[in-house]
């Protein structure tokens, strides 16, 4: 089992400028969605963002302390479009 808060220090440690979002799915603490908004993923694909957070948290990954990992990356700016829309 991992907390959220170190879900979250994973992302950042990846994504220095990254601002986080996290819910555990399941109350299990293996099971989470993480919305993530970073300048990093300026210019890549849904798939290099997805690439970019999960190399962040690989190691959780690997050893099993994280089982599923719900992904929503956005740009600073996509991330502005998303929130206004209703």
């Amino acid at each position: 089992m991992i907390s959220p808060d170190q879900v979250q220090w994973m992302v950042k440690a990846g994504l220095p400028d990254a601002q986080v979002q996290i819910q555990d799915l399941t109350g299990g603490g293996d099971h989470y969605q993480v919305t993530v908004i970073s300048s990093q993923f300026e210019g890549r694909s849904l798939v290099q963002q997805h690439q970019l957070v999960y190399s962040a948290v690989r190691q959780a990954m690997s050893s099993e302390a994280i089982h599923a990992l719900s992904l929503k990356t956005y740009t600073p700016e996509t991330w502005a479009t998303a929130s206004q829309t209703p």
